[in-house]
């Protein structure tokens, strides 16, 4: 009877046997081909390598510094689009804003007074365009941190950079058109 067993190996990484645990050795597996596996190993610590790298889907493997090159660069305007789309859609919510309501509730005020603060509430209708577009957007901008997950992922120290510079590049550019909410009846206590 075989056992299915998750066997870990020499570089951290996890594979499954058929084998029970005292018939498993790792040096015969190590690289990924004891069991006829066509698997490819990854690094499970951080790297700074240029080959054999997979980014995403499996026909699409870095192997020399220049396919490194258009790599990073890729995934860096990415993670600039990543950031961009984020506030992309909070600008399209803000505009497509169409119900407003007020309300006002009470706040201990200083001295044991009582003041009235209030706030705004906006919504937006379920079945209308501007819903139906924040919601292609919003399945892009999952599909897109996903993407920059795995890639970060791959602890190839090249990519991981070009994901934090590019996410950093993007707040940059595209933040500062970021609303802030000043509530004007926000009080210091």
């Amino acid at each position: 009877i075989s056992v299915l067993k998750m066997s870990h190996h020499m570089n951290g990484s996890m594979l499954p046997t058929s084998h029970p645990p005292e018939h498993h050795h790792s040096s015969t597996t190590a690289s990924g081909h004891g069991h006829g596996s066509d698997m490819m190993m990854m690094a499970m610590t951080f790297h700074f390598s240029c080959e054999n790298v997979p980014l995403l889907f499996s026909g699409l493997t870095i192997n020399s510094p220049g396919e490194m090159a258009g790599a990073f660069v890729a995934v860096f305007f990415l993670a600039m689009f990543y950031e961009g789309l984020k506030i992309a859609r909070e600008c399209l919510l803000r505009k497509s804003q169409v119900s407003i309501r007020y309300n006002s509730m009470p706040v201990p005020g200083p001295n044991g007074t009582i003041l009235m603060e209030t706030h705004k509430t906006v919504g937006q209708q379920m079945l209308s365009l501007p819903h139906l577009l924040q919601t292609v957007l919003h399945i892009i901008q999952v599909v897109v941190s996903y993407f920059l997950m795995l890639i970060f992922m791959t602890y190839n120290g090249y990519l991981c950079i070009a994901v934090a510079a590019g996410a950093g590049t993007g707040y940059f550019f595209f933040s500062w058109k970021k609303a802030v909410v000043v509530d004007i009846t926000e009080h210091c206590h």
